[in-house]
């Protein structure tokens, strides 16, 4: 192998070393598929996940953006796949869980008669677990970077909902998403029925 080869293949090899590219691309299709089953809430909750403990239905208004953008719903939580660490004074994990066909989180829509319909799958990956991982880059799902979130000091509003600064994804499978299939937030998404735990 000629020399200058060799020194291409070695910074390419030093390069994946210290930054090792996360970039998945699924089949939105096949991806519906796998997370239906979840459309029972007791068949997510048999399977590890729980609801949201401080009970926010994630509104763009209430993360400090255009309330036009709409809304996310109800997040259930898979806490191993998160690696929760703690929830004081922020949610805080070592997750690094990237893989959709078991996604680390839920999310549902609360109905007039208490009931959540499943709207969207999602993965967050904590940014210093991330960064501590060996990547310089924020994961990417179909060419897009993931979402980068974090409570700015300088608004009112707690732009993480809660959670100390990751990277998360969102998947609208179950529910029409006319700004995209990516995107954060869904117009046609409402926290209209949310409901106070009791």
């Amino acid at each position: 192998m000629k020399p200058g080869i060799v020194c291409l293949c070695a910074f390419v090899a030093c390069l994946l070393s210290v930054s090792p590219l996360v970039a998945d691309d699924y089949d939105l299709d096949e991806l519906r598929a796998i997370s239906e089953k979840y459309s029972d809430v007791n068949l997510a909750l048999a399977d590890g996940y729980i609801r949201d403990p401080a009970n926010h239905c994630v509104t763009a208004a209430s993360e400090g953006y255009p309330a036009e953008l709409g809304a996310m719903g109800v997040h259930y939580l898979h806490p191993t796949l998160l690696q929760i660490t703690g929830d004081k004074p922020r949610v805080d994990g070592t997750g690094t869980h990237t893989d959709f066909r078991r996604p680390a989180i839920l999310i549902y829509e609360p109905q007039a008669d208490g009931s959540h319909v499943l709207v969207a799958i999602e993965n967050l990956v904590f940014e210093k677990a991330w960064r501590v991982a060996g990547h310089a880059e924020a994961p990417m799902m179909n060419g897009r970077h993931w979402d980068h979130m974090f409570d700015r000091e300088d608004t009112p509003a707690d732009e993480a909902h809660g959670f100390m600064p990751h990277f998360d994804q969102h998947v609208w499978l179950h529910r029409d998403n006319p700004a995209g299939s990516l995107e954060p937030f869904n117009v046609n998404v409402t926290c209209e029925h949310h409901q106070k735990l009791d």
